[in-house]
């Protein structure tokens, strides 16, 4: 079985946040980063958000390019990439704009989740038991299952933490916006956690790109054993 390839994609400020503590989303990326971020998607088979930034952010999260959607189809690919989401809890509103919005959708969930979902969602999404606690690896494998090559995680804090913690992220796209946020209230890009072999451990800068005034960097965390 080949586990997808797993891309971390995340925007910050150049002091580590991913978002502000007001009610508004605060928008890191100019048009230019949006449109390479829609291009990413756009060549991915998944992309996997988590189940707070969800019900936060209320996002569709499509591919927006018409041209890039027919690109896809040309290529014999669904229109818009399988779209994913993870919940402990099941506490998901059927009323979200991500249900009703693109192709496939898919919640992975522990098995009380389950029992909330699988009639809630019923006819909006198909939902994946995963036992008493989420395992990413496990999640993983059934997407693998499902023929998807290429995963794009889209975050939050908790999402992003949980795939590096496990070591199972091959590719992570940084992009710092030339923005200060300094609240202590304010999301971070990551949580505290035992990351493999921290803080020795390097990840390999594989590139690094202007697109308007944001600066993103591709990194390679687990190249330090290639």
């Amino acid at each position: 079985m080949t586990r997808p390839h797993v891309l971390l994609s995340v925007a910050t400020s150049i002091d580590g946040y991913i978002d502000d503590a007001s009610p508004e989303r605060l928008h890191l990326s100019d048009a230019a980063d949006f449109d390479r971020v829609d291009q990413v998607r756009a060549d991915s088979d998944a992309i996997l958000i988590g189940a707070q930034t969800l019900r936060s952010d209320n996002p569709r999260l499509l591919v927006g390019s018409a041209e890039r959607r027919a690109a896809r189809l040309a290529a014999g690919k669904p229109e818009y990439p399988l779209k994913v989401t993870v919940s402990a809890s099941g506490e998901l509103d059927p009323e979200l704009r991500f249900w009703h919005h693109g192709g496939g959708k898919l919640v992975y969930t522990t098995a009380a989740g389950a029992a909330k979902l699988t009639t809630r969602l019923s006819g909006l999404a198909d939902v994946v038991d995963l036992g008493t606690e989420l395992d990413f690896g496990a999640l993983l494998d059934d997407l693998g299952r499902r023929g998807v090559d290429r995963l794009m995680v889209e975050g939050g804090t908790r999402i992003h933490t949980a795939f590096l913690a496990a070591d199972l992220a091959d590719e992570l796209h940084l992009a710092v916006a030339p923005i200060l946020v300094g609240d202590v209230a304010a999301p971070r890009f990551l949580d505290p956690a035992d990351f493999p072999g921290a803080p020795h451990r390097r990840m390999r800068l594989a590139g690094v790109t202007q697109v308007g005034d944001v600066a993103v960097l591709r990194y390679l965390p687990k190249a330090d054993r290639i």
